[in-house]
């Protein structure tokens, strides 16, 4: 968040606005502009909107960190809770007032995506990618794992035939008890003394 707000005073300070400024010739440039809206300028007259499921986002987060003990978990939020705190800090304090102020995006990749953004939404974007991919994975907020199906199966088996196992010894030692021809005077089935 702090890095996104400082760059983008610099970009407000120094940048001609609406007016491209080739970095690394049409693969990188500058190209300072306020959006209104959301990404791709998406909904522009609901930037109150916007500000208000920031600032849930935000809370959200918040509440959910006491639950993470995942480092990848902990980055994924920390770069969206950065992500929302950059974009939310422009909504509530830039022009043209509270809760509708419009965000500063200047990074402009027109080989990449027709969009222009800022380090905020950058840091939004690749935490979805690693949200994503942590999902698939199963890594679970406690740093611990969901198995897959085809472990779930494997264990499931497994716990199947030892459960197959126990039940046919306790079968058989409930025969031997069970067994009404089994001598009842302390001897063993072959006539002995088992004492």
């Amino acid at each position: 968040m702090a890095l996104d707000q400082s760059v983008k005073a610099l970009v407000v300070a120094n940048l001609p606005y609406g007016r491209p400024v080739a970095v690394l010739g049409d693969a990188l440039q500058l190209f300072y502009v306020r959006n209104p809206g959301a990404a791709f300028s998406f909904a522009v007259n609901m930037t109150w909107v916007f500000s208000i499921v920031s600032a849930a986002v935000v809370v959200a987060i918040i509440v959910f960190a006491r639950r993470i003990r995942s480092m990848w978990w902990a980055i994924v939020l920390g770069m969206l809770l950065g992500g929302a705190l950059g974009n939310l800090l422009d909504r509530l304090f830039r022009e043209p007032g509270f809760g509708r102020g419009h965000v500063v995006d200047f990074i402009s990749t027109p080989w990449m995506m027709p969009a222009i953004y800022n380090i905020a939404d950058s840091f939004i974007c690749v935490s979805m990618v690693v949200f994503v991919l942590l999902v698939i994975l199963g890594v679970n907020l406690d740093g611990t794992r969901t198995p897959s199906a085809k472990q779930q199966r494997r264990a499931e088996e497994s716990a199947a035939s030892a459960g197959d196992s126990d039940a046919d010894a306790s079968r058989a030692s409930r025969q031997l008890v069970d067994d009404p021809r089994a001598p009842r005077d302390g001897r063993d089935s072959l006539g002995h003394d088992a004492t």
